[in-house]
């Protein structure tokens, strides 16, 4: 194609605003020489909007103009808020009508709320701390030159005072031990009183102490497996049968059930629950030097060592003497021989006979025993490789009971204890003491009030329910002071002329 044609075509088609089809096109405007391009933007924009580009354009010639739109109504002002008055600032406004008195309906609603959760907080006795159920992690550990008993019984050494007529005191292989006289709650001697130790099976007097006032001996329990899989000692419980609490109680004392005491424990609400009421009764009898860890005194197979579980040779003798008070207690520690219940064989079922078979008490120092002890009311020995040999025991003679405990022997402990019981007889009513039992909490409240009509008020480390008391106690008195504010505000805003 011709160059110069084709410049023709070109032109004729600009003139005449139609393509070589026919077709006809909106006349270009070209844009005068020598405009700023600036200003011809600008033209383009305007002729966009003559186009209709924008909601304010002009119509096109020829169109009807566009209706304008409705105003939109004016909110009209709430009838119980006038709309402010023209006038001085807000600073200077006139003082509210009964502004003062909303301010003090609110100090006083508030006053009326806190007060009385004040009051509450300052007279309800303190709630000891527990440790973490099942793995307390920090020893318990009485002020330094404060222990329980008596500053005397602070060292780890032997401590005894010398008197006429009292033999020597025995040579003891022990980590420690403490003699004490039961009927006045003197203590003899002792070696290492405070001194933490794993108490091995000797555990389980803590068990029963806590467990005997708050289980039914009749009660059926069924264990579970886990119960009869424990580590250890076993009387051969199977979760196939039921067994009476009482049964298991005589295996826990009698033959140091390890099975028995996860029971036990299952049928207080379970491990974690039973080792919170544990740590709690130990409170409570000012055992500050215990912290149990398991049910059945098992150490490393539980991986307990005697950081998350210790206690002392004066806290098993405080544990002792108080579970001896109870009648059941002292019959399942001192029972020999019991028959335990158990699935009958197939001979036993053809013959119609019950199942079972006897237990043997573990105390060789009850009656009848290899090394009987005259006198001897209950004991608890215990054996574990990290805690050596333990025990814990008591004999009456005279109408005198004196309690020993030992802790950490490298012996049977039996020989031991028939030395200290001996030495503490001979020297009952004779030596000057080294210390003192301690009383458990409440005890001298408990011998003042005895005389009065009303009854004595729970223990805070006995009642685990009264700390969600005030707890709850305390929230419900948040949420109703917080509410008796919002209401006040409320009213406040609403009756307040000036929003």
């Amino acid at each position: 194609m011709d160059s110069g044609r084709s410049d023709r075509t070109a032109g004729a088609r600009s003139s005449t605003g139609q393509d070589p089809s026919g077709r006809s096109r909106r006349p270009y405007r070209a844009d005068p020489p020598g405009r700023p391009a600036r200003e011809q933007r600008a033209d383009r924009r305007d002729d966009a909007g003559l186009r209709g580009g924008h909601a304010d354009a002009a119509p096109r010639p020829g169109e009807p103009a566009r209706p304008a739109e409705p105003p939109r109504p004016v909110q009209p002002a709430r009838p119980d808020r006038p709309p402010r008055p023209d006038g001085p600032p807000r600073p200077d406004r006139p003082p509210r009508r009964g502004h003062a008195r909303r301010l003090a309906r609110v100090r006083r609603a508030a006053t009326a709320v806190a007060v009385p959760l004040t009051v509450a907080a300052l007279v309800a006795p303190p709630v000891p701390a527990r440790a973490a159920p099942g793995r307390p992690t920090a020893e318990r550990t009485p002020a330094p030159g404060d222990p329980v008993g008596g500053p005397r019984l602070a060292g780890g050494g032997v401590v005894v005072n010398k008197a006429p007529g009292v033999p020597a005191l025995p040579k003891i292989d022990a980590a420690s031990y403490l003699i004490a006289d039961g009927t006045t709650g003197d203590v003899l001697a002792a070696k290492d009183a405070h001194g933490h130790h794993l108490p091995a099976s000797t555990m389980k007097v803590l068990t029963a102490a806590t467990l005997v006032p708050r289980l039914d001996a009749d009660r059926p329990v069924r264990p579970s497996q886990t119960a009869c899989d424990v580590e250890g000692t076993k009387v051969g419980l199977t979760p196939k049968m039921k067994y009476k609490v009482s049964d298991l109680f005589y295996s826990l004392l009698m033959m140091s059930a390890n099975d028995s005491a996860v029971a036990l424990a299952e049928a207080n609400g379970g491990v974690r629950k039973t080792l919170a009421d544990m740590n709690a009764y130990a409170r409570k009898l000012n055992a500050l030097d215990t912290v149990a860890g398991s049910t059945n005194g098992l150490d490393k197979d539980l991986g307990l060592d005697v950081r998350t579980q210790h206690t002392s040779a004066y806290d098993l003798v405080l544990i002792l003497r108080e579970g001896m008070k109870n009648a059941d207690f002292r019959e399942y520690i001192s029972q020999i021989d019991h028959d335990f219940p158990a699935p009958p064989t197939k001979k036993e079922r053809k013959q119609g006979k019950k199942g079972g078979y006897p237990i043997h008490t573990h105390n060789r120092l009850l009656a009848g025993e290899r090394h009987e002890y005259t006198g001897m009311l209950g004991g608890k020995n215990g054996y574990t490789i990290a805690a050596k040999q333990t025990y814990v025991a008591a004999a009456q003679r005279n109408g005198h009971t004196i309690y020993i405990s030992l802790m950490g022997a490298e012996v049977q402990p039996s020989e031991l204890a028939t030395q200290l019981l001996d030495w503490g007889f001979a020297a009952q009513g004779r030596a000057q003491p080294v210390g003192k039992l301690a009383e458990p909490v409440g005890a001298q409240k408990k011998a003042d009030q005895s005389g009065s009509l009303l009854p004595d008020a729970p223990l805070a480390s006995e009642d685990s329910s009264r700390t969600w008391v005030v707890v709850a106690g305390g929230a419900a008195g948040a949420v109703l002071a917080v509410g008796t504010l919002l209401l006040v505000l409320r009213r406040r805003r609403r009756d307040d002329p000036f929003p």
